[in-house]
Protein backbone atom coordinates (compact mmCIF):
# COMPACT_ATOMS: atom_id res chain seq x y z
CA UNK A 1 0.00 0.00 0.00
CA UNK A 2 2.55 2.28 0.92
CA UNK A 3 5.52 1.18 -0.89
CA UNK A 4 7.65 2.25 -3.98
CA UNK A 5 5.67 1.36 -7.01
CA UNK A 6 8.41 0.26 -9.99
CA UNK A 7 8.51 2.35 -13.22
CA UNK A 8 7.07 -0.09 -15.84
CA UNK A 9 9.06 0.47 -19.16
CA UNK A 10 5.81 0.16 -21.27
CA UNK A 11 6.21 2.43 -23.94
CA UNK A 12 9.29 2.56 -26.07
CA UNK A 13 9.58 5.54 -28.39
CA UNK A 14 11.03 5.10 -31.39
CA UNK A 15 14.85 6.27 -31.97
CA UNK A 16 15.31 8.08 -35.23
CA UNK A 17 19.24 8.45 -35.98
CA UNK A 18 18.72 11.27 -38.66
CA UNK A 19 17.19 13.79 -36.11
CA UNK A 20 18.02 12.67 -33.01
CA UNK A 21 21.53 11.99 -30.85
CA UNK A 22 21.79 9.63 -28.06
CA UNK A 23 22.73 11.26 -25.02
CA UNK A 24 23.62 10.46 -20.94
CA UNK A 25 22.62 13.43 -19.09
CA UNK A 26 24.63 13.22 -15.61
CA UNK A 27 23.97 15.52 -12.79
CA UNK A 28 26.95 17.18 -11.34
CA UNK A 29 25.56 17.33 -7.38
CA UNK A 30 24.00 13.88 -7.14
CA UNK A 31 25.91 11.94 -10.40
CA UNK A 32 22.44 10.96 -11.37
CA UNK A 33 22.81 9.10 -15.08
CA UNK A 34 19.27 9.34 -17.30
CA UNK A 35 19.74 7.95 -21.12
CA UNK A 36 17.87 9.80 -23.99
CA UNK A 37 17.64 11.34 -26.58
CA UNK A 38 18.46 15.00 -27.73
CA UNK A 39 16.53 16.61 -30.74
CA UNK A 40 19.31 17.82 -33.38
CA UNK A 41 17.66 20.99 -34.52
CA UNK A 42 15.44 21.76 -31.06
CA UNK A 43 18.46 20.39 -28.65
CA UNK A 44 15.23 19.31 -26.79
CA UNK A 45 16.36 16.56 -24.48
CA UNK A 46 13.90 13.18 -24.44
CA UNK A 47 14.44 11.13 -21.44
CA UNK A 48 13.94 7.04 -22.04
CA UNK A 49 15.43 5.71 -19.03
CA UNK A 50 17.30 5.88 -15.61
CA UNK A 51 21.05 4.43 -15.95
CA UNK A 52 22.23 2.99 -12.37
CA UNK A 53 24.98 1.18 -13.66
CA UNK A 54 26.81 -0.82 -16.13
CA UNK A 55 23.54 -3.57 -16.71
CA UNK A 56 21.34 -0.51 -17.25
CA UNK A 57 23.49 1.01 -19.82
CA UNK A 58 23.67 -2.34 -21.73
CA UNK A 59 20.29 -2.55 -21.75
CA UNK A 60 19.52 0.92 -23.35
CA UNK A 61 22.46 0.19 -25.98
CA UNK A 62 20.13 -2.97 -26.78
CA UNK A 63 17.10 -1.81 -26.48
CA UNK A 64 17.61 1.02 -29.11
CA UNK A 65 20.08 -0.58 -31.44
CA UNK A 66 22.85 2.29 -30.01
CA UNK A 67 26.90 1.82 -29.84
CA UNK A 68 28.50 2.93 -26.37
CA UNK A 69 30.78 5.25 -28.82
CA UNK A 70 27.80 7.36 -29.98
CA UNK A 71 26.42 8.12 -26.73
CA UNK A 72 27.22 11.61 -26.05
CA UNK A 73 27.52 12.68 -21.98
CA UNK A 74 25.84 15.79 -21.20
CA UNK A 75 26.52 17.74 -17.76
Amino acid sequence: MFGRKKKQHSEIKPYNPGTQTPVIRASICTGEQVAGFKDKESGKFEEAMLIRGEEDLQEFCSRYQVNREDIKKVW
